[in-house]
């Protein structure tokens, strides 16, 4: 596996491999007006685009064999300043892998990318959301010893999910 930083020359893939990795994982928990309307805020390629363009977003993607397996974005600024327990917190947006790469030590090397880019930075908390359903990803974060600190909303469209602030004091 090979780990380098996403250019916005990446926009496209990036933004493909996101829709697909959240569909594949949540899409049949949403009414499809909902999704659409999700994935057109969060990964359609100019919203991507313009993530990786700006200075405090760091994006990782992992690569096999010349394909796209995985991507992290961490970005250099609080998510949820109300339950921020650090001065200079960050937080990891999205660690996502393709459907049906679960497994396969791309999310280990995308977290450990990023506790290393954050330490880097000078952070001293790391914060990110999980699904309050998603509990093969709580025990992966857990496994670095995230700790579920508040509990949050998720908007997919105009349905508002229960999520968990998971966070890790550096």
């Amino acid at each position: 596996m090979h780990l380098r930083l996403a250019t916005t020359d990446d926009s496209a893939a990036l933004a493909a491999l996101g829709r697909d990795s959240f569909v594949a994982k949540f899409g049949d928990l949403y009414r499809p007006r909902d999704l659409m309307a999700f994935l057109a805020q969060s990964h359609a390629e100019p919203v991507v685009a313009e993530q990786l363009a700006d200075p405090a977003m760091r994006v990782a993607l992992a690569e096999r064999d010349g394909a796209l397996v995985g991507y992290c974005k961490l970005w250099l600024d609080c998510g949820w300043p109300g339950h921020a327990r650090g001065a200079n917190v960050v937080e990891l947006v999205q660690l996502y892998t393709a459907p049906g790469a679960t497994g396969g030590g791309i999310g280990a090397t995308l977290m450990d990318w990023a506790l290393a880019e954050a330490r880097g930075f000078g952070a001293d908390e790391v914060q990110l959301s999980v699904w309050s359903g998603n509990h093969g990803a709580q025990r992966f974060y857990r496994r670095y010893d995230f700790e579920h600190v508040a509990d949050i909303e998720f908007w997919v469209g105009e349905q508002c999910d229960e999520e968990f602030l998971f966070a890790k004091m550096l």
